[in-house]
C-alpha cells in the first residue's frame, strides 16, 4: 500500500499501466474539499452516534447488573442482538423504515399528528411530510448515526456489564450502609473504576466510527443519494479506487485516514488514558 501510494494506477490496465508520481497523490487528495467535507462528516457523525452510545450504555449497564443475573443474561442478549447481526441486513431494514413514503417512521409520524392525545405536539408533520431522512442533506448524518448508535450501544453494553462484575459487592455494601443512594453509588463507585473498561470501549468507538462504510453506503444507496453530508472518509476512499479507478490516490487516501485515526487515539490515550490504566493497573 506505501508503494502504491506513490502511484497513479488503473486496475483495468494492468500493472505495466503503473507509473511513478511520488508525493503527487498526497497532494492531491489533501487539497481536494471532497476529502475534507467527507472528513467532517465523519466526525460528525461519530460523535452523534458514539457520545450516546456510551451516555446510554453506562447507566443501562449499571442497571442490568444491579437487576440479578437472571435479568442481566436475558436482556444482554437482546441488546446484544444488534451488533451480530449483519451490517448490510440492518442498514437495509432502517433504509426501509426511512422510506419518504411508505417508511414505518413516517408512517408512525403522521398517525400521532393524527391522534387526538398527541396532534399538539406533532402538529408539524403534515407540512413537513414527506420527510427524506436518507435524501435531505439536513437530515442525512442524523439517520446514520441512529442506525450506528442502535447496532453498537449493546456492545458497549456488554463492555460495561462485565467491567462492573468485577467490582467487589462489598464497595457498595459499605456505601449503603454510610447512607449512599443508587446515583452516588455509581457516581462515586462504579465510574471511577470502570476507567480502564471506558478507555477500552471509547478506542474502540473512535477507530470504528472513523472507519464507518457500510451503513452510510447502504443508507444512500451506494452514494447515489449521498449528498454533500452523507459521505464518511470511507465511502470517499471507495469512491476514488473504484469508481474513478485510481488505486494510488486511494492508498494515499487510506495512510491519510491511518494517520488521523491513529492520531485521534494517542490525543485520546494522551488525555484520559494514562491516568486511567494506570490507576487501575
Amino acid at each position: 500500500m506505501i508503494f502504491l501510494s506513490f502511484h497513479t494506477w488503473n486496475p483495468v490496465q494492468g500493472l505495466g499501466a503503473m507509473e511513478w508520481v511520488g508525493w503527487e497523490n498526497y497532494q492531491l487528495a489533501l487539497t481536494d474539499p471532497m476529502l475534507w467535507q467527507s472528513l467532517w462528516n465523519t466526525i460528525v457523525i461519530a460523535c452523534l452516534s458514539g457520545i450516546p452510545q456510551h451516555l446510554v450504555a453506562l447507566p443501562t449497564a449499571y442497571l442490568l447488573v444491579r437487576l440479578g443475573a437472571r435479568a442481566r443474561h436475558w436482556l444482554s442478549v437482546a441488546f446484544f442482538m444488534p451488533y451480530v447481526t449483519s451490517t448490510i441486513a440492518v442498514s437495509m431494514i432502517f433504509y426501509v423504515m426511512y422510506a419518504p413514503a411508505s417508511g414505518i417512521i413516517n408512517k408512525t409520524l403522521v398517525l400521532l399528528a393524527d391522534a387526538s392525545l398527541t396532534q399538539w405536539a406533532f402538529a408539524w408533520v403534515h407540512e413537513a411530510m414527506p420527510i427524506r431522512w436518507t435524501q435531505d442533506n439536513a437530515l442525512i448524518r442524523y439517520s446514520v448515526s441512529f442506525v450506528v448508535f442502535w447496532k453498537y450501544v449493546g456492545f458497549n453494553i456488554i463492555i460495561y456489564c462485565a467491567g462492573l462484575m468485577t467490582i467487589p459487592k462489598d464497595l457498595y455494601e459499605a456505601a449503603r450502609i454510610d447512607g449512599a443512594n443508587a446515583w452516588q453509588q455509581f457516581r462515586y463507585i462504579a465510574l471511577p473504576l470502570l476507567r480502564p473498561f471506558i478507555f477500552f470501549a471509547v478506542t474502540l468507538t473512535i477507530i470504528g466510527n472513523m472507519n464507518l462504510f457500510d451503513e452510510p453506503y447502504v443508507l444512500t444507496r451506494a452514494l447515489q443519494q449521498a449528498a454533500d453530508n452523507g459521505m464518511t472518509i470511507s465511502n470517499y476512499l471507495y469512491r476514488v479506487a473504484w469508481e474513478w479507478l485510481d488505486m494510488g490516490g486511494a492508498a494515499a487516501v487510506s495512510w491519510i485516514l491511518f494517520g488521523i485515526i491513529a492520531l485521534l487515539t494517542a490525543i485520546y490515550f494522551y488525555l484520559f488514558g494514562r491516568k486511567g490504566l494506570e490507576e487501575h493497573s
